[in-house]
């Protein structure tokens, strides 16, 4: 048979329970703050793509901008 425990064992291990659990809450909150940070520069990166894809949707529909290019615009690096 299997003694059962005192009510200083029970006691000693909620406290271990309960540190335990601390710990995984503190790595959780660690966590979220990086995935936080992580979401807040991902959508600093979307939105300035955004103004470079409309800047340059801009340039093309620019009839002034189109007459500036030449063939040698289009030529590929290595010429």
């Amino acid at each position: 048979m299997t003694p059962h425990p005192t009510p200083q064992d029970a006691s000693q291990h909620d406290a271990e329970r309960l540190t335990a659990l601390e710990i995984k809450a503190s790595f959780t909150e660690d966590l979220l703050d990086k995935l936080d940070q992580t979401i807040i520069r991902q959508q600093a990166q979307i939105d300035a793509l955004i103004h470079e894809v409309l800047h340059l949707r801009q340039q093309l529909s620019d009839p002034q901008t189109a007459a500036q290019r030449t063939l040698r615009d289009e030529l590929p690096p290595h010429y």
